[in-house]
């Protein structure tokens, strides 16, 4: 739902570069995601299958009410 603090496997921040991959994925497309990860610095295989791997269903469980 939320992309993590640190990465499961080595520990490494990651959840501060999020909103600029994002931001940089709608600006670049699709095609340069390879690019855009390695010039945010992210070089670990378990770092990029968190960033790529991630599915953002916050917007999608905001709307359900806990009663």
């Amino acid at each position: 739902m939320i992309i993590p603090i640190r990465c499961w496997s080595c520990g490494k921040p990651i959840a501060q570069l999020w909103e600029e991959y994002n931001q940089r994925l709608e600006k670049q497309g699709e095609e340069n995601r390879k690019k855009i990860l390695d010039e945010l610095g992210l070089t670990r295989y378990c770092c990029r299958a968190i960033f790529l791997g991630h599915v953002d269903l916050i917007d999608t469980s905001s709307r359900f009410k806990k009663f």
